[in-house]
């Protein structure tokens, strides 16, 4: 075996792996090193729209009971009652503890700027990007924040699962990590490899990041491992390795979860996808330990919500305002933050659509603010351009 194949079958190995080319070593330094901020972020998409309406229930207002019919909720219907006004999905009655200790919050009536047309794939490009419009649009607006903060490491950040993470695309350096990730090389293909690319340092880098990031679990003579993750659940796979990351130097991960597309019999279809979130941010709550808890929050957010009035097949159709989901020990939670705009027919938007009250980004511009400490005029002027991020709705600690 040559060097030159050796090499050949790494690269090809890697890009298999999900390591793109901006987080790849043989471009940016393989670094552990910490970003200037202590605290974790975690942010979460919501692929397909999710009904902020079946999820957060705005049981006290009037019209509730007769606009949702048959995926009416509220505490008569066994939901757990909030507020008085709003109550909890059963799918997430696991996560009221978290609501008790002020770990859970929602935030009611949000979304992107984005209007009317309703389509999945420029709904959530525009959720990613962070911007009024589409019009070129060539980055993440996590990666905007990483390029706006010095010292930032390709390991900082971590993009997550199979899909692409548009959220962290652009030029700060990001690694990715997909939970079926296998270089499926042999014990003796290790040491191999190791001895050969000994005196190159960027391909010996290469080998150890793609070891490290596969769930093969071998490491170099350095002594770094892949943590050992679950054989079950994607979404528990992803967040235990997200957990294990976040314990070290990483500041931020990002991953998805599907399945809130709900055109029909949404009472059975929209639980897949509730458990995917509740083992998510459960699986994320043990894996940090209390003292990471305490510094991290995760954002969940959603490219539109879905029609206040069911439809003829027992489900909701692609809508306009929806919620958003905050957890961890960083933020201030056990209240549903935003304005409520009333279910009747005129404060409805279109007349068939939840009134979006508040940009969607500013709570998540206010909770950036909190945990990397760029100024104001940064989240608004470049990370989430075009934005007015309004008054601080507290919901950081």
């Amino acid at each position: 075996m040559t060097a030159t194949l050796t090499r050949r079958s790494l690269l090809k190995r890697s890009a298999l792996i999900g390591c793109s080319a901006a987080a790849s070593p043989l471009l940016t330094s393989l670094s552990f090193a910490a970003a200037p901020w202590d605290g974790r972020l975690v942010v979460i998409i919501l692929r397909g729209a999710m009904d902020g309406l079946d999820v957060v229930q705005p049981w006290g207002a009037p019209e509730y009971t007769s606009l949702r019919g048959k995926l009416g909720g509220g505490p008569q219907n066994g939901a757990q009652d909030l507020d008085g006004f709003f109550s909890l999905h059963k799918g997430l009655a696991p996560l009221y503890p978290l609501w008790q200790r002020g770990d859970l919050g929602f935030v009611q009536a949000v979304a992107t700027p984005y209007r009317d047309k309703r389509s999945h794939f420029d709904g959530q490009d525009l959720l990613e990007a962070g911007t009024p419009s589409l019009d070129g649009a060539r980055d993440g607006w996590l990666n905007r924040i990483l390029q706006n903060t010095p010292g930032t490491e390709g390991r900082t950040a971590f993009a997550i699962g199979h899909g692409e993470m548009k959220l962290l695309a652009g030029k700060a350096p990001v690694a990715d990590w997909s939970p079926d990730a296998n270089l499926a090389m042999s014990p003796q293909a290790i040491q191999l490899a190791q001895l050969v690319m000994r005196d190159d340092p960027a391909f010996r880098a290469a080998l150890t990041e793609a070891l490290m990031l596969s769930d093969d679990g071998a490491g170099d003579d350095m002594a770094m491992q892949v943590p050992a993750v679950s054989r079950g659940k994607a979404q528990v796979k992803i967040a235990e390795f997200a957990a294990e990351q976040l314990r070290g130097d990483s500041r931020i991960a990002s991953f998805s979860i599907n399945g809130w597309d709900t055109h029909s019999r949404q009472g059975r279809s929209l639980k897949g996808a509730l458990a995917g979130l509740t083992d998510a941010i459960l699986t994320l709550h043990g894996g940090l330990g209390p003292e990471i808890w305490q510094k991290t929050a995760i954002v969940a957010m959603t490219e539109f919500g879905r029609t206040v009035r069911v439809n003829g097949t027992g489900g909701t159709d692609h809508g306009t305002g929806g919620a958003m989901v905050l957890a961890g020990g960083a933020i201030r939670g056990g209240r549903v933050y935003g304005t409520w705009p009333g279910l009747d027919e005129a404060s409805l938007y279109q007349r068939r659509d939840l009134m979006p009250t508040m940009d969607v980004r500013a709570p998540a511009a206010w909770v950036m603010r909190s945990m990397t400490g760029l100024s104001r005029d940064v989240l608004e002027r470049v990370v989430f351009p075009g934005l007015d991020m309004g008054n601080d709705p507290g919901v950081m600690r």
